[in-house]
């Protein structure tokens, strides 16, 4: 399924990868994040997306939707 124009996966992907920003202040100041820190949360939102991806398809199969 999609969020917008992406899909789950894309947009979990997407908010959880490591920036770069480029004003080396704000980068003093505020580039805090690692993604290594989340890397567990991470990997278990994406498994519970999968699992509630393949649930949503069964049911759209059981109801002939697709």
């Amino acid at each position: 399924y999609k969020l917008g124009n992406r899909s789950a996966l894309e947009w979990v992907l997407s908010e959880y990868k490591e920036k770069n920003i480029s004003d080396e202040t704000l980068s003093e100041q505020f580039d805090n994040y690692k993604f290594s820190d989340f890397k567990g949360k991470v990997i278990d939102l994406l498994r519970k997306i999968c699992t509630v991806s393949i649930k949503t398809v069964e049911i759209l199969e059981e109801m002939g939707k697709i």
